[in-house]
Parts: C-alpha cells; structure tokens; sequence
C-alpha cells in the first residue's frame, strides 16, 4: 500500500507544479497586453481553466479512454463516463483521480496556449467555446490515438512522444493559426501598404517572469509523463522503460540550449525565454531516449527558429500576438521528426511497430489536423455568426473598458472615462 500511497502523492503534486504553468500564462498574457486590455486577457486566460475542468470530467476524459482505435467508441471508455464507480470517492481506487488530474492540466495548457495568440480582439464567449474545443476535445482525441498505449498510433505506426511536442504543441499550436486566419489582425497591427507594426506589450517584466513560471510548471508537466510503478521501474505512456534522470539531463539541457540559440539569433529576453520553451518542445518527444549534448543541440534548433518562424507569419498578414504558432507549433513539428530521424528504430513493446521516420510523419499529419481543422472551422461557424470577434471601437477604446468591471490600473490613468480616447 506505501508504493500505492506514493504514486498518488507523485502525480498530486505533478499537478500541482503544473498549476504554475497556469500562473505564468496568465502573467505572460497579460504583460504582452497592451494597457488597455490587461485584465481582459487574464479573464479569459482565467476562464479556460475553469471551464475545461467540468468539460474535461463529462466527456474529455470519456474520449481518452474510448477512442484509441479511431473514430469509433469502445467499451474501454465506460471508465470515463461522469457516473462510473472510477469517476469518484473510491477507497479502493488510488490512481483514477490523480491520472485524471494530471490529463485536465494537460488539456488546460493547450487552451492557454492558444489564449495568447488571439489577445486583445476575441470575444470572451468566443474564446471559451474553442478552449473546450481545443482541450476538452481536440487535443484528448489525439492523445488516445497517439499517447494511450493501445493508440492506433502507436499499434500500427509506432508513434513516440513521450512529451508531447505532437500531442499538445502541435495541436494547440496549428489550432491557433486555423483561428487566427477567421479571426483576423489586431487594429493597428497592419499599415495599408501591408507592412506590420510592433504592438508593444505594456510590462516586458511581467512577461519574462510568466515564461519562467510556464517552465516551473513543466517540470511537473512532464514528471506526469512517466508512469510511476510501485516498486519497480518507471515506464514511459507507452510501457517502455524510463527515468526521471533522464527527463532531468535532457530537460535541463534542451531548456538552456533554447535560451542560447535565441540569444544569439536576436539578443532580446523575449524571444531568449521563449526560446527556452522552444528549446523544450524540439526535445520533448524523445526525452527518454536522447543523449543530454543532443538534447542541447536540438534545444539550440528551437531557439534559432522561432523568431523567423513568426517573422514569417507576419509577413503573411497573420497576427499571432505572442507567437505561439512557431514557438509552439513549428517547434513541435522538429520534436516529432527529430524522433523518425535520430531514434529510428527503437523498440516497442508488444506487437507495436518500432520507431520509425514514417510513423512519425504519420503522426505528424494527424497531429496538424487535430489542431488546425477544428480551429479553423469552429472559428470559421463562430464568424459567421458576428460572434468571434469584438467590435473595432471596443478594440480602440480597450477591453477592459468594454468587458471588465474594474481597472487594472486606476491610479495610472485617474477615472474609467480617461480610457476613452485612444492612447495605442
């Protein structure tokens, strides 16, 4: 019972650790807000959390368990169903509770992942509809095809991602760019002649001090990746054998890799923290596996591209306010090939298929869809009906003006009225 004991008190606090994932998004979208949006940006990032909660217990985690052989429910998903005996007080269940606790914090990531993106010009109501979307649905959907152990991914291709950089960066991240794409620039962000426009964030501070708690929160993040056995060796989601140790070099490494190669691709602090959690994501589908200098290495590929991944989509007329797409997205996309090419042929166990460059090509391709599919269309019908995005003079005037209650700053600018002509 005392190795049953610590594997549920392993996994609470992996929980809680992640929390600080929260707590950094939370500063980190609100530092790169302009001042006049600053509490709009921590409602709605406020917000997906709690609302993926109770979405993630009635149905999230239902999909996880039913769905791992495709598009067609099994009977394995009847453990996730709100009223099973697993989905409650249950003196003889120590694991049910705590795993499920570490998936909503999981699916809670990838809609803060995507709140940064579409600050300062979605509707709150908008944002709350596709964050279930994006972590009650999408995200869990493609977890069980390629994170659950009997995951067709994994039987029938041998898909590897241990830390997701597929299964959460890819996804959230191509959600956000098939949202973005409905939900059009900032104002103000384009000139007429179609060259963008820096908007700045108002607290750069602020911003740095989120990043490094979103890597706190990661620690935790992926100690929930492993499977804690009681006496006897960690495995991986997948059954193979793993350590902590090796999460540890190679986190560690990637992490600080990441830093570098921003640095030196553009010696601003903004994108060197962002490149930390680039230099993470490149790494995080093979941690078990690679060599720590490795792990640097492709921490370094993280750093180096992700300012000109973002570049690039301004150039292509996309706002992405805090460049999740490439920090996210591009950098997943290298973690989950850097697999096919680097750890080619690591064994599977059972009749699973090794590690493969095409599997992880497959994976690829469904991850993206997992994401930008349901983000484009959903954004897309939301669109349609007027619902997506606020007005343009709610974006002049600022949204905490038009949506919040209170004002972030009061001494700062002296009366709610004051807010009314446009400063930015």
């Amino acid at each position: 019972m005392l190795g049953t004991v610590d594997m549920e008190i392993f996994y609470w606090w992996c929980t809680a650790i992640m929390i600080c994932i929260h707590a950094g998004f939370l500063a980190y979208e609100m530092g790169a807000s302009r001042a006049k949006n600053v509490l709009a940006s921590g409602v709605k990032n406020i917000l997906a959390f709690a609302f993926i909660v109770p979405t993630f217990f009635f149905f999230g985690w239902w999909i996880y368990l039913a769905f791992p052989s495709g598009i067609i429910p099994g009977e394995s998903g009847a453990a996730g169903l709100p009223w099973a005996a697993e989905m409650g007080p249950n003196l003889s269940d120590n694991a049910s509770g705590v795993f499920w606790a570490a998936f909503v914090l999981f699916a809670a990531t990838t809609a803060s992942i995507f709140s940064g993106a579409v600050i300062e010009r979605i509707r709150v109501s908008a944002f709350v509809v596709l964050a279930i979307v994006l972590g009650s649905v999408a995200w869990i959907l493609a977890a069980s095809w390629g994170w659950h152990p009997d995951g067709w991914l994994v039987k029938d291709w041998g898909y590897h991602d241990v830390g997701c950089a597929g299964l959460i960066h890819v996804v959230a991240g191509f959600f956000a760019l098939g949202v973005l794409l409905n939900l059009g620039p900032r104002i103000g962000k384009y000139n007429a002649d179609g060259t963008a426009n820096d908007l700045l964030p108002h607290n750069v501070p602020m911003v740095l001090i989120g990043l490094m708690l979103i890597i706190v929160g990661f620690f935790g993040f992926l100690g929930a990746c492993l499977i804690f056995n009681p006496g006897a060796q960690w495995t991986n989601i997948y059954g193979q054998p793993a350590t902590l140790s090796s999460y540890a070099f190679n986190t560690l490494m990637c992490f600080s890799g990441g830093i570098i190669g921003a640095w030196a691709m553009t010696r601003d602090p903004f994108w060197m923290m962002s490149g930390a959690l680039a230099g993470i994501f490149v790494a995080a589908a093979g941690l078990d596996v690679w060599y720590p200098p490795l792990a640097f290495l492709l921490g370094i590929v993280g750093g180096v591209i992700i300012k000109p991944g973002n570049d690039f989509l301004s150039r292509m007329g996309i706002d992405d306010s805090v460049g999740a797409v490439s920090v996210h997205g591009f950098s997943g996309v290298l973690g989950v090939l850097a697999v096919g090419v680097l750890a080619a042929g690591y064994p599977n166990v059972g009749d699973a298929p090794p590690t493969s460059f095409v599997g992880q090509f497959v994976g690829l391709i469904v991850m993206l869809c997992c994401g930008f599919i349901p983000g484009y269309l959903v954004s897309l019908a939301l669109k349609s009906f007027g619902v997506l995005r606020v007005p343009d003079k709610a974006q002049e005037i600022g949204l905490d003006l038009a949506e919040v209650p209170c004002q972030a700053y009061p001494e700062a600018v002296g009366s709610k009225s004051a807010t009314l002509i446009p400063a930015e």
